[in-house]
């Protein structure tokens, strides 16, 4: 049991500071582990004036040193019991209270004097930061953020947007400095932005800007945040492309496919209309991605054909790693394809030779005219794909797995337009259904 100013002592080794004085409120008790001796301080001693005594390292040596333990170790360490037999000349009581309180104040006033210090230091170097950061152009703090934050966190594919986003500003701010940037000089960037790009592209422009903003308000290299009520505007929008194509045009291309026994661009097409698979996806896949056996093609990584010297990468995302039921027509004819063919060798990128998206929707475009139908892109064939499916009855749940996105509502946005279109039918249906219960 220990009260308030009991002094506690263990037979520590020396240099581990052995003792201690009890802190707790008046009249308070406690307990302490039993390899702990603890001593009460008698009418003529004050506990405080015992621990500044000892404080200092060499008087604390000089008094316990004697009294160490004899035997086959010198482990430095003190007997409770030998602990008491050192002597220490003590003032009287209000001499040792004086003293106590004397070098109480002046460490509280070393304390406080090491804060303000330490906070001084902190403000100095903070403004020395600052002052860096301010003299600095924010198209430079931009191109820095980027680099710490989003190199090698994001795909290529996205970092590349990034890049163009730091261009734009080396453009339309050249000279605008970190500390000078406001609400009115970010609406005007963003007005200059939007002179020459449609209102969806401001916008992106405007969310890739907001997180290293937010950043250098949080770090005070901006006071108020700029980006607040910013206002998106934008060109008129171009006349949107046809996106997808029904099953008749879908059929009418198909037919119109050149598929010899070798693999060519052709069955590439054919390929990402029967499955819906991005383009990149589709340059990744090798003969061991199919399972004729099981009827499914496995997608667990695409091809970086942006790059110059082309190569497998990750998908774009977690839910992009899927297997996909494929029709027996489609196996039976891969799988002849591709029987002679190296196992991990991409069946559609030949000796390493660089594959252009625009390639691929130039023969697509030949075809599509050829069948008298509408121009659409590769990435077009996955639309069609995911509507024909969704015409047909298949549940949103199994379109969005089959395609590899994230979330339902990655497809619910997508395809928009089919859903309330199939919703006009269900309720034609709900009315017909329900007219016969009488």
């Amino acid at each position: 049991m220990v009260e308030t100013n009991d002094v506690v002592y263990t037979k520590s080794p020396l240099k581990a500071n052995p003792y201690g004085i009890i802190k707790t409120n008046k009249g308070k008790t406690g307990i302490v582990s039993t390899l702990y001796a603890v001593y009460h301080p008698n009418d003529i001693t004050d506990s405080e004036f015992v621990q500044v005594y000892f404080e200092q390292d060499a008087r604390m040596n000089s008094y316990m040193h004697p009294l160490v333990n004899k035997g086959a170790k010198n482990d430095m360490k003190v007997s409770a019991e030998n602990a008491l037999k050192g002597e220490v000349i003590f003032p009287k009581l209000d001499e040792q209270r004086q003293i106590s309180d004397y070098f109480r104040r002046l460490d509280i006033l070393i304390t406080l004097h090491q804060r303000k210090s330490l906070i001084t230091f902190k403000m100095r170097k903070n403004m020395s930061i600052n002052d860096n950061y301010n003299n600095m152009l924010f198209h430079e703090y931009y191109q820095k953020w980027i680099t710490v934050y989003k190199e090698g966190a994001i795909r290529e594919v996205t970092m590349q947007k990034y890049r163009m986003t730091q261009k734009w500003l080396k453009k339309l701010i050249p000279n605008l400095k970190i500390n000078e940037l406001d609400r009115i000089s970010y609406q005007q960037l963003l007005n200059d932005y939007a002179n020459e790009h449609e209102k969806q592209s401001t916008m992106d422009f405007h969310h890739q800007l907001k997180g290293a903003i937010m950043d250098a308000v949080d770090e005070g290299l901006i006071t108020k945040d700029p980006t607040r009520k910013a206002i998106i505007k934008g060109k008129a929008p171009r006349d949107k492309k046809i996106k997808f194509l029904n099953q008749f045009e879908l059929h009418a291309l198909l037919q119109d496919l050149t598929l010899e026994p070798q693999i060519s661009f052709d069955w590439l097409i054919l390929l990402v209309a029967k499955t819906g698979i991005r383009f990149a996806e589709a340059l990744a896949i090798t003969p061991k991605s199919f399972d004729f056996s099981h009827q499914t093609l496995s997608i667990s990584r695409s091809w970086n054909y942006k790059s110059k010297i082309g190569d497998f990468q990750p998908t774009k995302n977690n839910s992009s790693v899927r297997k996909i039921q494929i029709d027996w027509q489609t196996v039976i004819q891969f799988s002849e394809l591709t029987k002679d063919m190296v196992q991990e060798q991409p069946i559609f990128v030949k000796d390493g030779k660089r594959v252009f998206n625009s390639t691929i929707n130039n023969i697509l475009a030949r075809h599509c005219k050829a069948a008298k139908i509408p121009i659409i892109s590769i990435h077009g064939l996955r639309h069609t794909h995911a509507s024909i499916l969704l015409f047909a009855g298949v549940s949103i749940a199994s379109v969005a797995r089959r395609l590899g996105h994230a979330s339902m509502t990655t497809t619910q946005k997508t395809y928009l337009h089919i859903i309330r279109e199939l919703e006009s039918k269900d309720i034609d249906l709900v009315m017909k259904s329900i007219s016969h219960l009488i």
